[in-house]
């Protein structure tokens, strides 16, 4: 660890945060930035970013497919502020040199890989959405397991974002996270629904099970570098084994309160 870094992290742990950038250049305290910071902010609102933009893209086809209006209105409402959340946190980008414009375009967001792939937590190429964005939805009751489950998971994940050291990105989440909050719950209303019309509890559970797996992921591994740098950088305050012990938990209440079971 360098000197200029071994400073910084003491200032983040007495509780300093960083501004808005001044020109393109971070200070914190009046002290430079490191750069390890400035590349690990980045990485971090990307990969919402990219989630974002690939989630609403795959659930975009669901809409028409809502067994009612209700249900489709709600599927719009998702889709909207997905999109949304994406430029909003495009912005915070703009003043690294990127083009919101240029970088919408840069990726075929609704590209899928074929269902019986599981990446576990292995990373590929192309855009940096979270790997369960990698995986296509089968059928109404597939999309609301989805959206319930991950929806908890983003939901953690950004309360820890609302509380970091990058003022511009903690402000920015404080908007996002009532509405992916909401739709954690707009999930369970519909996996709810959904039982109740179809009476076939079997098809849901069976969706539970192929998702589960691939939400946990999201959390990383437990010794994943960048994490621990986030903790560090005050970009998050909790470990990944925390956020999914959390995330865990909820939804194993979750699941009880619908008749399902939480998948090994």
């Amino acid at each position: 660890m360098q000197k200029q870094d071994k400073g910084f992290l003491d200032l983040i742990a007495a509780g300093n945060r960083i501004g808005a950038p001044e020109g393109d250049q971070l200070r914190c305290a009046g002290a430079p930035v490191p750069t390890a910071y400035r590349n690990e902010l980045m990485r971090l609102v990307v990969v919402f970013v990219d989630s974002e933009l690939a989630g609403a893209a795959g659930f975009c086809p669901f809409i028409n497919r809502g067994p009612g209006l209700r249900e489709r209105i709600v599927a719009a409402k998702i889709v909207t502020e997905k999109y949304v959340h994406a430029e909003l946190a495009l912005a915070l980008l703009q003043p690294f040199g990127v083009n919101p414009l240029l970088y919408v375009r840069s990726h075929a967001w609704d590209s899928r890989l074929d269902r019986q792939i599981d990446l576990g937590t292995r990373r590929i190429g192309g855009d940096k959405r979270l790997n369960v964005f990698h995986y296509p939805l089968e059928g109404w009751e597939d999309a609301v397991v989805f959206n319930m489950l991950m929806g908890a998971a983003t939901a953690i994940q950004l309360t820890e974002m609302a509380e970091c050291s990058y003022i511009p990105l903690a402000e920015t989440i404080a908007q996002i996270l009532p509405r992916e909050s909401e739709h954690a719950r707009l999930g369970e209303s519909g996996v709810a629904q959904a039982i109740e019309r179809g009476g076939n509890k079997a098809a849901v559970q069976t969706a539970v099970n192929y998702w589960y797996p691939r939400v946990v992921a999201t959390f990383g591994r437990v010794d994943s570098e960048h994490a621990t740098t986030y903790t560090q950088f005050g970009l998050r305050r909790r470990s990944s084994t925390e956020m999914l012990s959390d995330w865990k938990s909820q939804s194993t209440a979750t699941l009880k309160r619908l008749g399902l079971q939480a998948a090994n």
